[in-house]
């Protein structure tokens, strides 16, 4: 079995593979201040939960947009599993075509997510992959399994964050669609504001890479935390897989392990 984890700017995602079979998989918060120490014995804790023990993990590998906990999690393998990780960087291998600008600007979870959309629905087609995370990026495959570039937005957490801390009257509120657009209280005036603004933001963006590519046969999917609340509100979202990066890191330990 294999160990997955992607670093990301607000969560951390695990997840267990037994080849091809997702064992388990679950979120701690991304924290700069917790010690590798705490997060080996939250592992440790993980694994027992989900019935595991850490003899059962005999790889592992990671991709991180936080460098500053690259050595923490480098040491959560090494003391904790025995293992020294993979780690999506320069020189490992992806098999991904990219027509960026510089493609060592890309982020790790981009090239991750793009990789895992090509393994899992590659069909010839065109395709976009929506992240909702910290930010909300677009990903561009086109018809050639290329990465031809993409969008950086908000994201939705981050933007409430904001809305509430630059005022003095709106509350935290949940993220969830309200039943009318045109909302009646402040709580649902905000979530009608920051789902249905999102929503119409994916709907916007999606068209014009599809006017861009002059072609609608494009597959779009959508993952991320805030992935189901916003696909319910558009017409342009085909898949939802929340677990897409976790696969993407799946693929690309048994790509750069399969000679060994």
């Amino acid at each position: 079995m294999i160990l997955c984890i992607d670093v990301g700017n607000t969560n951390l995602k695990f997840a267990v593979f037994d080849g091809d079979e997702l064992k388990c998989s679950w979120r701690a918060a991304t924290d700069l201040k917790r010690t590798s120490d705490e997060y080996g014995a939250h592992l440790i804790e993980m694994l027992a939960i989900n019935h595991l023990s850490r003899a059962d993990i005999t790889g592992g590998i990671f991709s991180s947009v936080v460098p500053s906990l690259d050595y923490t999690i480098e040491h959560i393998f090494s003391v904790y599993l025995g293992i020294i990780p993979l780690a999506i960087a320069p020189g490992l291998k992806t098999g991904l075509k990219m027509k960026a600008d510089n493609a060592k600007e890309v982020g790790a979870d981009r090239i991750v997510n793009n990789v895992a959309a090509i393994k899992t629905y590659g069909n010839g087609k065109p395709m976009i992959i929506v992240d909702f995370g910290t930010a909300t990026t677009f990903n561009v495959i086109d018809a050639e399994y290329s990465f031809a570039g993409g969008v950086i937005a908000p994201g939705i957490k981050g933007s409430l964050d904001s809305l509430v801390s630059g005022t003095a009257k709106l509350p935290r509120v949940e993220i969830v669609a309200p039943k009318s657009v045109i909302a009646t209280n402040t709580v649902t005036n905000m979530q009608a504001g920051i789902v249905f603004g999102f929503a119409g933001l994916v709907e916007y963006i999606v068209a014009k890479i599809k006017s861009e590519l002059k072609t609608r046969d494009v597959l779009t999917i959508a993952t991320g935390g805030f992935s189901e609340t916003i696909a319910k509100e558009t017409k342009c979202i085909d898949v939802i897989d929340k677990t897409l990066t976790l696969k993407g890191l799946k693929y690309l330990y048994y790509l750069n392990t399969e000679d060994k």
